[in-house]
């Protein structure tokens, strides 16, 4: 068993945890899933034992971390598995060919393989350890449609228990029988899958936005009941300084009866007040695990070119070889085309191609980079370096749901996914015709891809984007580039 016990962590005046009590059983295939910056990756932090906390955490396995930390990735492939594991060589073959990495990876260069070939090397290696419990924090990030299932039908087959975290719901669904939610008001453990704790999660807060409309209703009528007594005592009170009258009847005139009922009726006043804040405080309560998503905002301004870019027989290539068959590419203004293709085709590379094309052709662009480890320092800083509206790029990262208390943190210190949140309001936050995003989903909640999807048919800017999430490709893509392996012996 995994036990946290009266477990309480934060960050100065920012609890994470506070007094969490849960246990888990160690041969569980658990998925951890939670709002960005709710605390996922902490939690796997604090069961490694990276961190100080209050109170108990208990456990009889030992922990292991996924992705690993790579100290110098200009290193060989070979290498790195091998001060990270001790397997033998035939191990790391089988494992790299089950993944479908071919066993001349190894003698490449870390740093310049694909961020799908690095994902893949890294599982590689943690599926080489079969002693340790693994905590597996994002696996499906930068593979294709084909990696995702491999890393599924692997998962499925592992007899030993493990806790995963992913923003890919059916991946979730495949490879979990077991669910740890992180909601606003703490820990909700529950024998389902993904998509069932969702459609759950969706009734449950129907009903409690039901009974948020029923309350609000309430309050608005009590609010203006208690107006309208308010107002009415006030008007008494000055008939009694009007002129002299009769005392002692109880007529009209009567200022001692006028002010005794109008004090009466400001006691009811502020009785009925008393319970308008009830009521509002009763509604906080009842909507304290509602998620609100805001829409985004973004800075697309077309210019007079209605056709952007227009290349054909547009190709990339590495040591004098092209990585994919030549494709033609015409990006128009308010279009957006879609990148696809397998790990290691190219698809960063062509990116990259495009913006000194972009530059050539002095086209004013933004972008959504797949690394982004440069981005450091505090926010105010960040946005003056990269001269951004410091309001509307703070509004923007709220609405992806950073809390505000993550603002005065350096960004090298947020979490992962708070760190992509940056990295893509600062996209939002710059003016440009054209847009050039690179994975923009990883380590984003399904909350903020749907918030993406929304904005990207609302505005309908002009930009090419690399994502390999079908269903977001589906969703918003006007045009489908799909990049292929270029035939080499074909060629001959």
């Amino acid at each position: 068993m995994i036990a946290l016990k009266n477990m309480s962590f934060g960050y100065a005046d920012n609890m994470i945890f506070e007094d969490v009590t849960v246990t888990f059983d160690a041969s569980w295939k658990l998925a951890l899933v939670g709002r960005n910056g709710r605390g996922k990756t902490t939690l796997m932090k604090l069961l490694l034992g990276e961190l100080p906390y209050a109170g108990r955490i208990q456990s009889d396995v030992n922990f292991v971390y996924f992705p690993q930390t790579i100290v110098d990735k200009t290193q060989l492939t070979k290498f790195i598995l091998d001060e990270l594991y001790d397997a033998p060589d035939w191990q790391i073959h089988r494992e790299l060919n089950l993944l479908g990495l071919p066993e001349d990876i190894l003698w490449r260069p870390f740093d310049t393989l694909s961020g799908g070939e690095q994902t893949k090397v890294l599982l590689a290696g943690l599926f080489l350890d079969e002693a340790n419990f693994p905590l597996i924090d994002e696996p499906t990030n930068h593979l294709d449609v084909a990696s995702r299932a491999k890393i599924a039908n692997y998962l499925k087959r592992s007899k030993s228990g493990y806790i995963v975290v992913s923003h890919d719901r059916q991946f979730l669904d495949e490879v979990t029988d077991h669910l740890l939610a992180i909601e606003r008001n703490g820990l909700e453990l529950i024998a389902a899958n993904f998509s069932t704790y969702e459609q759950q999660k969706k009734q449950r807060d129907d009903f409690e936005w039901a009974q948020n409309n029923k309350l609000k209703s309430e309050i608005g009528r009590l609010k203006q009941t208690a107006h309208d007594k308010v107002d009415w005592s006030h008007s008494r009170e000055k008939d009694k300084y009007g002129a002299p009258r009769k005392k002692g009847s109880g007529a009209i005139g009567d200022t001692g009866f006028i002010g005794a009922r109008s004090a009466r009726q400001m006691k009811k006043a502020k009785v009925l007040e008393h319970r308008m804040y009830s009521e509002i405080t009763e509604k906080e309560k009842l909507l304290k695990n509602i998620e609100k998503v805001d829409a985004l905002s973004m800075i697309y301004v077309p210019s007079h070119r209605q056709i952007l870019l227009t290349e054909k027989a547009l190709t990339v290539s590495f040591e004098g070889r092209p990585l994919f068959t030549p494709i033609n590419l015409a990006q128009s203004a308010g279009q957006i085309t879609a990148i696809t293709g397998p790990n290691g085709v190219g698809k960063s590379q062509l990116l990259e191609k495009i913006i000194q094309l972009a530059k050539s052709k002095h086209l004013n662009f933004s972008r959504v980079r797949q690394i982004y480890d440069d981005n450091r320092g505090d926010l105010n800083t960040f946005a003056d370096d990269h001269q951004l509206d410091y309001s509307l790029f703070l509004n923007n990262l709220r609405k992806l749901g950073m809390e505000r208390a993550v603002f005065h943190q350096n960004i090298e210190n947020m979490s992962m996914g708070q760190q992509k949140k940056v990295e893509l309001a600062k996209s939002l936050s710059q003016c440009a015709e054209l847009f050039i995003w690179d994975e923009p989903l990883n380590y984003l909640d399904v909350f903020n891809q749907e918030q993406i999807e929304a904005l990207l048919k609302t505005i309908k800017p002009a930009l090419l984007v690399v994502e390999h999430d079908v269903t977001f490709v589906k969703n918003v893509a006007d045009q489908i580039i799909e990049l292929t392996p270029f035939n080499h012996d074909t060629s001959k």
